[in-house]
């Protein structure tokens, strides 16, 4: 029975370009190998940590949603504890599901609008220019 699971965890902020990029893809891998389907990464960058973690009071947060067996986390945890340059992590399991947020669907629905044509726009600027005029 798969579970759907959302972790963050803060990677140490000396770590940049590719030796950043190879944490994220060390535990993405270790999440792929043991059958998990990866749902969403997204990387929200180097913040300020409310309090000092292991010696640390920034971090570059990272968000994993996936769907996997429950055994899995079991691994993925204690990858995430052995790790040197993962400062704090959480796991949460999401009892409904991911859920795309309803901002986000508004936003994906605006984008799909058609764009104005060229005409359109130069038409709105030569009435805007007569109105002020």
């Amino acid at each position: 029975m798969t579970r759907t699971y959302e972790s963050i965890f803060i990677v140490r902020p000396d770590l940049t370009g590719d030796a950043y990029t190879a944490v994220i893809d060390k535990f993405k891998g270790v999440l792929t190998d043991q059958g998990a389907s990866i749902i969403k990464v997204d990387e929200w960058g180097v913040r300020k940590l409310a309090y000092t973690v292991k010696k640390q009071n920034r971090g570059s947060y990272v968000l994993v949603i996936f769907e996997a067996d429950p055994k899995v986390i079991l691994e993925y945890e204690r990858r995430l504890r052995l790790d040197e340059s993962i400062i704090k992590f959480i796991n949460i399991h999401l009892e409904k599901g991911f859920v795309l947020p309803a901002v986000a669907v508004e936003t994906v629905a605006a984008t799909a609008v058609e764009a104005p044509s060229e005409d359109d726009l130069l038409v709105n600027a030569e009435e805007a220019a007569e109105e002020n005029a």
